[in-house]
C-alpha cells in the first residue's frame, strides 16, 4: 500500500450488513445489523458538481470513504462512523484496477 495512504487512513469506521434472523420454527424475525469488517478509512465530503450528481437532495451529505482493497462490500450495506450512520449508495469502485484501494460513495442518514 502506498505510504501516502497509510498516513491518511486514520479514522476506524464498521462495515455492517443486515442480517435476517429466523425462530426455532424457521420463521424470518425482524433483520438486525450485524458488523461485516472493521476497517481504516480516509473520509473527504464532496462538494460542488460531486455533490450535486451524487445526491437529489441538497439536505443529503455524501462522503466518499477511502480504504484498503478488500472484497465483500455492497451497496446494501451500512457504515458506522462515530456513531453516525452512511448508506453505500453504490457498488465499492476498485480504484484505478489496481487492487490496492476502494471508494465507497455514501450518504449520512440525517
Amino acid at each position: 500500500m502506498p505510504k501516502r495512504l497509510i498516513n491518511q487512513s486514520k479514522r476506524k469506521i464498521i462495515i455492517q450488513k443486515l442480517i435476517s434472523v429466523e425462530d426455532e420454527l424457521g420463521q424470518e424475525l425482524e433483520a438486525e445489523w450485524q458488523d461485516f469488517k472493521v476497517l481504516w478509512a480516509t473520509i473527504k465530503t464532496m462538494q460542488g458538481r460531486e455533490y450535486f450528481a451524487a445526491a437529489t437532495a441538497q439536505a443529503e451529505n455524501t462522503y466518499r470513504f477511502i480504504i484498503r482493497y478488500t472484497t465483500g462490500i455492497t451497496n446494501d450495506m451500512r457504515i458506522i462512523y462515530k456513531g453516525r450512520v452512511f448508506d453505500i449508495m453504490e457498488p465499492p469502485i476498485n480504484d484505478d484496477e489496481l487492487n490496492k484501494t476502494l471508494t465507497i460513495i455514501a450518504k449520512e442518514k440525517v
